[in-house]
């Protein structure tokens, strides 16, 4: 009787276990990014001439949409990317770019993420667009019931990756204004594969006033 009963406890241990974590009890909470954090970030370009720069460059005239990707060749990233890269025709219509920030540059990976991502990659090496608090979402993610729906929406939609690569530090996506408009949008993965919503960012774009009509 004493064996079933620590098996019994040991049961409900796990099933509790399992229970919250697939509540949002333990999921870190996000810290706004500030414009001023964010724009202070130095990023690499990833071209042939590789230079260093502050990030605010990239929106000062006519804002930006950057995607922050947790890992280039994890396939819900790639989903997401090819995603964002769908409005692309939209943003360019309103003269908005599309970027993408990487936290490292292993192999081809950067190269291999381009076929999903359709604007400009540059690296993140301090890692500000994950931050300011960086999440991390480590065996967890293994036994919440939303990521494995994730998983298989990306897999029935053909998409596929690798496991090269930091892939536990939580990404997202930003609509940022011209000049000093601000951060419009900050989406942040509450866990993997949580993605933007496509027309909460096309709204947030249509709000960027180019730098010419901004008064600062």
């Amino acid at each position: 009787m004493g064996m079933w009963s620590i098996g019994l406890g040991a049961i409900g241990v796990a099933v509790t276990g399992i229970l919250l974590a697939n509540t949002n009890l333990f999921l870190s909470k996000p810290e706004v990014a500030s414009l001023e954090f964010l724009e202070t970030t130095e990023l690499k370009s990833l071209g042939e001439e590789e230079r260093t720069f502050k990030a605010g460059e990239l929106w000062k005239k006519n804002g930006a949409v950057i995607m922050a990707v947790r890992r280039p060749g994890c396939f819900l990233c790639r989903e997401e990317a090819s995603e964002l890269s769908s409005l692309k025709p939209q943003l360019d219509q309103l003269g908005i770019p599309l970027y993408a920030v990487v936290k490292e540059k292993i192999g081809t990976e950067v190269e291999d993420f381009q076929h999903y991502f359709k604007g400009e990659i540059f690296l993140d090496e301090k890692k500000k667009f994950y931050g300011p608090h960086k999440r991390k979402m480590l065996l967890m993610g293994f036994i919440r019931l939303g990521v494995w729906q994730n998983f298989l929406r990306a897999w029935k939609n053909g998409y596929s990756g690798n496991l090269e690569g930091e892939g536990f530090i939580l990404g997202g996506v930003y609509v940022i204004g011209a000049g000093k408009q601000g951060v419009l949008l900050e989406h942040r993965e509450r866990e993997f594969g949580d993605k933007v919503i496509l027309q909460s960012v096309l709204d947030a774009a249509e709000k960027i006033k180019p730098q010419a009509a901004d008064t600062e």
